[in-house]
Formats: C-alpha cells, structure tokens, sequence
C-alpha cells in the first residue's frame, strides 16, 4: 500500500510540473498571457452547496461503516 502511496504522490508531481512547463512555452510562444483567462469571483458563491455537503456525508459515513466491518 505504501508503494501505491509513492507511486501516485510522484505521478501528481510530474502532472504539475508538465502543467506548468505547459504554460511557460504557451506564454513565450504567444507572448499573452496563459489563454484561461482569470477566474471571476461571481462564479463561486458564499452559500453552501447542500446536495455535495449531503453526497459527502454519505460516502463518508458508508466509508466508516465499512471500515467497521458492518457489512458481513
């Protein structure tokens, strides 16, 4: 298990730096800025997303219940 641990840490490193490296030749090339532009801040709200708060919730209390070994 720790392997896979070590495995996934490395590929996520490796994504970001790609991702970035990505983005550095994109601005060189084209001498604007990344193309995404800037994320507005009317697109995230201060209210509470209820359906993906009660989704969570679910998947962490089957999550325990399994870990329990209330499933047999």
């Amino acid at each position: 298990m720790d392997r896979k641990k070590k495995v996934a840490a490395m590929a996520a490193v490796i994504a970001h730096i790609k991702t970035d490296e990505d983005r550095q030749s994109c601005r060189e090339n084209s001498g604007a800025p990344f193309p995404e532009g800037p994320v507005s801040v009317k697109t995230f709200s201060n209210a509470p997303n209820l359906w993906g708060l009660t989704g969570r919730q679910a998947m962490m209390q089957a999550n325990t219940m399994m870990q329990l070994r209330m499933f047999k």
